[in-house]
């Protein structure tokens, strides 16, 4: 059920009077931001429009483009200001009269004057504009959605991927950490009877504390369990919530990131170090992806 926080959507609508054409386009963000671009005359629905998106999605920085025509004439009002064209006409009457000039005067002068004829938009139908603007927005919404959703599969799968293979590098680590006692042991002993003549006799109490000093501080069976349960967890998350998941998920690797490096700590072995880089490296593999997720 993971959503991604990448998608593009486009909804179009129209009625007798508009047509809506509404793009969507979003990608990561911690929180949810909004930029609506749309005509100024409309402006007054953009809180309207950030309550629906904010309805559907939770986070991601989203842009919308709204692009509003008007397919009706009717919408249009032309109107002639006929006083203002008599007294133009009056007044180059009168000029061409006192120049001596040949009366030349026709509509087209008349039409060339600004404020003869004005075009202006009716009132609008604000219910009937807004209900069409929200099905092209639900529209446009719907279609990133299910980008979204798409996406959030790939990620999700991409995932699970991933989480196998670090359960297999942890398994080799559990199954190698038990033999770190016994060889510390056998180093050891070795040592000691590098350093001690032959006729010295080797005492086993001290060596077995010692041995058992070295497993108690080495030991790193809580880590291993803990791993096991963020990793669980993850797939629990990933297969089975619905909602947003990201900054669980973002948790999650903050968790695993620091059993990692204990265990790093801990074992001065070249197995379980060689195990500690490969799952360093396909945790921020995860990181990357999950910084897509919703």
């Amino acid at each position: 059920m993971v959503l991604s926080m990448t998608g593009y959507g486009m909804g179009q609508y129209e009625n007798n009077v508009y047509r809506f054409k509404i793009e969507i386009k979003s990608v990561n963000h911690r929180y949810c931001d909004i930029l609506v671009k749309m005509p100024r005359h409309i402006g007054y629905l953009e809180d309207d429009i950030k309550k629906i998106i904010k309805g559907k999605i939770n986070r991601g920085k989203i842009d919308v483009y709204i692009n509003l025509e008007y397919i009706d004439e009717s919408s249009l009002d032309i109107s002639i200001d006929i006083p203002l064209a008599k007294a133009y006409k009056s007044a180059i009457e009168e000029l061409s009269s006192a120049l001596g000039l040949d009366d030349s005067f026709s509509l087209e002068n008349i039409l060339d004057i600004p404020d003869i004829i004005k075009i202006e938009k009716r009132a609008m139908d604000e219910e009937l504009l807004a209900q069409s603007l929200k099905i092209a927005l639900d529209m446009a919404l719907d279609n990133m959605l299910n980008m979204r959703l798409l996406e959030g599969r790939e990620l999700g799968s991409d995932i699970l991927l991933k989480l196998e293979n670090i359960q297999r590098e942890l398994d080799i680590i559990e199954n190698r950490a038990p033999m770190l006692g016994e060889e510390y042991r056998d180093r050891l002993r070795e040592r000691v009877r590098e350093l001690l003549d032959d006729d010295i006799i080797l005492d086993e109490d001290r060596l077995s504390n010692e041995v058992a000093f070295f497993a108690d501080k080495s030991s790193i069976d809580e880590e291993i369990v803990r791993l096991k349960s963020h990793i669980k967890q993850f797939k629990e998350i990933i297969l089975k919530e619905k909602g947003p998941v990201g900054r669980k998920l973002d948790f999650l690797i903050q968790e695993l990131n620091r059993e990692i490096n204990t265990i790093g700590s801990k074992s001065n072995d070249m197995t379980i170090s060689k195990s500690v880089v490969n799952l360093k490296a396909e945790l921020e593999k995860i990181r990357e992806q999950v910084q897509n997720i919703e």
